[in-house]
């Protein structure tokens, strides 16, 4: 199916994306939000969706970010961020959660990254710096053991260099485990498992760009999907 040249005249936000992977997140799923701006998913998921999110220091079912009289430092995600229950929330040993994530148990996974490789190796706990703090967190675990995998960053790092790159450079997370990556440019489907001959990645929702500007700045093949 076809898409327009560009469907949005600026980049996205990090709320603009949060929403748009929200709405993509099916009904009745279960999901994990990993820490930063993944996290911004779970003020945008629609009332009724009926979407369990998970997070791995033990709680299921926890609903957007808590406000003003609302906060319970006690009560707080992954990233430490607080947040609200909702009906049935329900709490348990880390372990526990843990298992869930290596288990199977959930479907979708949302997590931050420096680097995607073309074929959907996963690099977000280190850039390998001497200064870098690295922070795998649980994120090893999240990357294989979730159905679908998708990543959320900019399209671009600050010195300008792409993070959807022929192979990553900094320390891997996960092999061939994304499955989709969502950009302030551009949402791209990982095509290394489905058969495409020229391993190009499939490209929808462009916004403040177009493929052919994208082709020139990546060193990945691209098509419109």
């Amino acid at each position: 199916m076809s898409t327009p040249a560009s469907t949005g005249t600026a980049p996205r936000g990090k709320h603009t994306l949060a929403a748009a992977i929200a709405r993509d997140v099916p009904d009745g799923a279960y999901a994990n939000l990993g820490i930063g701006q993944p996290t911004l998913v779970s003020d945008h998921l629609r009332p009724g969706s009926g979407v369990v999110l998970h997070t791995e220091n033990g709680m299921l079912n926890f609903g957007p970010a808590a406000v003003e009289d609302e906060v319970d430092e006690e009560l707080i995600n992954a990233g430490k961020i607080p947040v609200t229950e909702l009906p049935g929330a329900a709490y348990f040993h880390h372990a526990d959660s843990f298992a869930m994530m290596r288990g199977g148990h959930l479907d979708v996974c949302v997590l931050g990254a420096f680097q995607v490789s073309a074929n959907g190796d996963l690099a977000n706990w280190h850039t390998g710096a001497p200064d870098a703090i690295p922070a795998v967190g649980g994120a090893m675990d999240l990357a294989i053991g979730a159905e679908q995998v998708w990543v959320m960053m900019t399209l671009f790092a600050k010195d300008g260099s792409p993070k959807v790159v022929p192979a990553c450079t900094y320390p891997l997370t996960g092999l061939a485990c994304v499955d989709r990556v969502y950009t302030d440019l551009a949402t791209f489907e990982i095509t290394a498992s489905r058969g495409r001959a020229d391993g190009a990645l499939l490209v929808r929702d462009l916004s403040g760009t177009t493929l052919s500007a994208l082709s020139d700045r990546l060193e990945v093949p691209v098509v419109l999907a």
